[in-house]
């Protein structure tokens, strides 16, 4: 006789062979979270964080008023969130006519995003758990017209619904680790499947191109677009600090405990190369009362920007003025950039790299990952891990007249060779809008 659980089983292998391997993701996924939600809450209190902007992941949010024309955008976290900010705006400019959506995965994220766009974006929430119904109730109360998603995030359920729906579907500035190709590569004919949902796939590199190709991802519609992090401009406004004659390094948005690094080693230094001076912009001025008195046991000579104080009778120029960094990389010989000997996960160096000057970092980039990848494979950047390192490299650049020179170069070829990723998906966009 055949049992009641028999049949059951019966009908779920009837059900699985008749749809594809997404019934069988959204269902396993969908149990997953049920399961795993209860744990999962309690242990990130237990750590001390929590859960934020689940509500808006599962889909419940109010519907906002956004018409029947929408372009949405995915950054997951910062460094993509990062990314997408001039291609946002330019798309407002060029687009008046449509609403923009801006989600993201994270918190850090999502603050990001509305520090960024809240005068531009329309709408500003996170992105839904892939899972049915949270996705049929985000894409429901969105109704985007075209959804483009930074870097490589592979959604199998949010792809099905897309396509679906009839939602034009993009990966931009696509990339892929190699730790993250080889996973995929298991699991290539399942996602060749999701792959094939999109419109087009817009990667960094023909490296990237090349290994979604191989995991699934049409050639046809597969195409490289450079990288969107390389579209900054350079400031038209022009910096006296009083620099001429002198060798300027910045230390760019230092943080915690980098400046005590920073100090010591250009003191070291100063000792050996009398030309050499050193603009010192913190990330947060709150911090001075920390940093004065560094800068008072080792004996520095310094000023601030605010005072205007200048190079002319000081060693140190510390910046306590707002919105000014970009531009003082254009005086610089070198640059650090800070955020990147603590777990902040680096900030960006391309502005000092649109300058064609060097930069060095310390090992915590995971925000700007694919950029410091980039020009550390030329002399154009530098990746060190410890403060010795960072001594040794900086001596590098002092001392040797032809690699400095050589590392200038190579930050001119690789940001040349990146630029017009904006342009590329503005063209895209224009093409299925217009």
């Amino acid at each position: 006789m055949i049992t009641y659980s028999v049949i059951l089983i019966l009908l779920f292998i009837i059900i699985i062979s008749m749809f594809s391997e997404l019934f069988l993701y959204g269902l396993v996924s969908t149990l997953l979270f049920i399961i795993l939600l209860p744990f999962y809450y309690i242990v990130r209190v237990f750590n001390g964080k929590f859960l934020y902007g689940w509500r808006e992941k599962l889909g419940f949010f109010k519907k906002p008023d956004l018409g029947n024309k929408v372009i949405m955008y995915h950054g997951v976290s910062v460094g993509e969130v990062i990314a997408l900010d001039g291609l946002i705006k330019k798309t407002k400019e060029v687009f008046p006519d449509y609403k923009i959506v801006v989600t993201t995965g994270t918190k850090t994220g999502q603050e990001i995003a509305i520090k960024k766009f809240s005068e531009v974006a329309d709408f500003i929430t996170y992105f839904p758990f892939d899972i049915p119904f949270c996705v049929d109730s985000f894409l429901s109360k969105i109704k985007p017209t075209v959804v483009l998603i930074a870097e490589t995030e592979l959604w199998p359920v949010f792809s099905f619904f897309c396509k679906a729906r009839g939602i034009y579907l993009y990966t931009i500035n696509g990339r892929m680790s190699d730790s993250t190709y080889s996973l995929y590569k298991l699991f290539s004919h399942f996602f060749k499947m999701v792959l094939s949902r999109y419109t087009k796939i817009l990667t960094q590199s023909e490296i990237d191109m090349n290994k979604l190709v191989s995991i699934g991802a049409p050639k046809d519609r597969t195409y490289v677009m450079k990288n969107l992090k390389f579209d900054v401009k350079k400031s038209n406004e022009t910096v006296d600090l009083g620099q001429d004659g002198y060798r300027v390094i910045i230390a760019g948005s230092t943080h915690k405990g980098e400046d005590e690094i920073i100090l010591e080693m250009f003191k070291e230094k100063l000792a050996v190369y009398s030309d050499i001076k050193l603009l010192l912009a913190p990330r947060h001025t709150t911090r001075l009362p920390q940093i004065l008195p560094i800068l008072d046991n080792l004996g520095l000579n310094y000023g601030f920007r605010s005072k205007n104080d200048t190079f002319r009778n000081k060693d140190v120029i510390i910046l306590d003025t707002m919105g000014e960094l970009g531009k003082m990389y254009s005086i610089c010989s070198f640059a650090f950039i800070g955020g990147s000997f603590n777990k902040t996960g680096g900030h960006n160096p391309l502005e000092a790299t649109v300058y064609s000057k060097p930069t060095i970092t310390g090992p915590s980039i995971h925000n700007f990952r694919d950029i410091y990848w980039l020009l550390s494979r030329s002399s154009a950047g530098k990746i060190v891990k410890t403060p010795k390192e960072l001594s040794d490299y900086v001596e590098k650049l002092l001392s040797d007249d032809n690699f400095y020179r050589q590392a200038c170069v190579d930050c001119e070829t690789i940001f040349n060779d990146q630029q017009g990723a904006l342009d590329i998906v503005i063209k895209e966009l224009k093409e299925i809008l217009e």
